[in-house]
């Protein structure tokens, strides 16, 4: 990526706001990627929802879940993790305090180095896809037919890893350049190109390419990979970064950046490998009513909702978090520092626990209308089991988006190792707790996602106890009240959504309107008694959340100055 201009636009400068000045702009840059990610997450369910019309919870679904989960672990941890979290830090201190020349011949070295690794590793990875299956759903064997289908499908999506290593590059890049929105937006374009072509080879020239509907839908993920990053590539240019190919394996700036992803990627797996690990062993979970066909789609759906509020408000924070803190640390501001990652954490905790609730009790009334059709193959049943595991997983909701924020400001300190024995730990936690969960209780899949949630709360109290003692605190007073304040009002506006919602279906019955009719009324109560505690209980981040939502919504409404012509 060459760069034509000394200087582009929205160079990034080294800061000399003070805190306020600066979590404000953290605020108002979350605001801008929530508004793009809740367009992604819509788009996101819809695919969901068209999956669930075609497929419902069977040995196909399970199949192409499997098979999509293998690249998309990798997905989670280069778009949300360890690229961003090693190559921002590094391409920030070149924009802050090289030249803009030196920004862009790192990122088309680091661009030049994902081509060749990460696609000689897609390359093994489609030979291997046979013992990948076997390795991490050894239970599919149990079902004639599934086994190979879930191999054919891994071979059709492997190219995916390296479509998104180079889409989140490109998103890295441009968050250091303080652009947000499109970045955010490219989930957007995966998610509608996906189905959309999924949908035209499966169906409409299925029967002519001679492949089936899940294998359509496979190719239609691979295609929307590759939409994800050519819709980044205009932006790119924009700020005067066009990709050449170059190779310096001697580069210290490279070679730090390789450096540090090896630990990044492990510090940033916990929740991935946890994921992929609890579905190996849903795997094998025997439901009653379903057989071995049922809790990998139950959890896969279940976490589909989990994704949400992780993306409007974990990684939304997180991505602008960290070019912020990048530059502090880059120019030694270890107090802005402090105070812009307190408060990032603050507005975590403010829509990530009241989020939690909401997701425990209105559960059911969302998969049922989103999913549930009838007659349809996703029944009652499975709206059910589904919502027991996303009860499951809400419980660590705020765990998991803490994460997102706590570890990338480990490697703006440049330190790769703590997150890592972090993350190990979480890892072997998580299998050993779910062995025995399985083994000794009758939780089945919905142990699973607790097991899961339980890990994370532990990863984000160890990351941040440790981070606190290195920084000599974190204002963790403040925090610690604004969580507790917080909690009394998640916990007020449960009570009034949980009469509202019983209100709902005492009148209404239980029938697809009845939960529409839940979600649209209990949603907006929920919302006004929670914003309403907030405000008796004057908690500080509440006026940061609405001017960061408001901001973005505010560039598609009219000008007060506007008049009619």
């Amino acid at each position: 990526m060459n760069s034509t201009d000394n200087k582009p636009p929205d160079s990034p400068a080294v800061s000399k706001e003070g805190p306020v000045s600066q979590s404000t702009s953290v605020a108002r840059s979350a605001g801008i990627v929530s508004f793009a990610v809740l367009l992604s997450r819509i788009t996101g369910l819809v695919r969901e929802m068209v999956m669930a019309r075609l497929f419902g919870a069977s040995m196909q679904n399970d199949a192409f879940i499997l098979a999509f989960r293998i690249p998309n672990l990798t997905r989670d941890l280069f778009a949300e993790g360890a690229l961003s979290s090693a190559f921002i830090p590094k391409f920030t201190e070149y924009l802050t305090t090289r030249s803009r020349e030196e920004a862009a011949r790192l990122a088309n070295l680091v661009a030049s180095a994902l081509i060749l690794i990460v696609g000689s590793f897609c390359a093994i990875g489609i030979l291997i896809s046979p013992y990948l299956v076997d390795l991490l759903a050894p239970g599919f064997h149990e079902v004639p037919g599934k086994y190979e289908l879930a191999v054919t499908l891994t071979r059709i999506m492997f190219p995916f890893l390296l479509l998104v290593a180079l889409a989140a590059q490109a998103m890295g890049i441009l968050n250091a350049c303080n652009q947000f929105a499109i970045p955010a937006l490219s989930s957007t374009f995966f998610n509608l190109g996906s189905v959309a072509i999924g949908l035209g080879l499966g169906i409409l020239a299925g029967p002519y390419l001679e492949i089936s509907r899940i294998e359509g839908m496979a190719w239609g993920v691979l295609c929307g990979g590759g939409l994800q990053l050519f819709i980044q590539i205009p932006s790119l240019h924009k700020q005067g970064i066009r990709f050449i190919p170059k190779f310096d394996w001697s580069d210290p700036g490279l070679r730090a950046i390789l450096a540090l992803m090896g630990p990044a990627i492990l510090g940033n797996a916990a929740v991935q490998i946890n994921v992929m690990v609890n579905t190996a062993f849903a795997a094998e979970v025997y439901d009653p009513v379903r057989g071995f066909n049922g809790p990998v789609s139950w959890l896969a759906y279940s976490f589909r909702f989990m994704q949400l509020p992780l993306g409007l408000f974990g990684v939304a924070i997180a991505s602008a978090t960290l070019p912020a803190i990048s530059r502090s640390a880059a120019i030694g501001n270890m107090e802005d520092f402090r105070k812009t990652l307190a408060r990032s954490l603050g507005m975590v905790f403010l829509l990530t626990i009241p989020s939690s609730v909401g997701l425990a009790i209105l559960g059911p009334s969302m998969i049922g209308a989103i999913y549930q059709y009838a007659n349809g193959p996703f029944d009652a049943y499975d709206t059910h089991q589904t919502a027991i595991a996303l009860s499951g997983f809400a419980v660590g909701l705020a765990g998991y988006a803490a994460i997102k924020v706590l570890t990338p400001a480990f490697y703006a300190l440049k330190d790769s190792r703590t997150p890592m024995i972090i993350s190990l730990v979480n890892i072997a936690v998580n299998y050993i707790t779910a062995s025995l969960l399985l083994k000794y209780t009758g939780l089945r899949h919905s142990g699973l996602a607790l097991t899961t949630s339980a890990v994370a709360i532990f990863g984000f109290i160890s990351l941040f106890w440790i981070l606190r003692n290195r920084l000599g605190g974190m204002e963790g007073r403040a925090l610690l009240s604004s969580i507790v304040k917080i909690s009394i009002a998640a916990l007020t506006m449960g009570g009034a959504i949980w009469l509202t919602s019983h209100a709902v279906y005492h009148y209404w019955g239980d029938g697809k309107m009845a939960r529409i009719a839940d979600l649209l009324i209990s949603i907006p109560i929920g919302f006004l008694v929670f914003a309403g505690i907030c405000r008796l209980l004057k908690v500080n981040e509440l006026n940061l959340a609405i001017n960061a939502i408001a901001r973005p919504l505010g560039r598609f409404l009219p000008s007060k100055r506007a008049t009619i012509s």
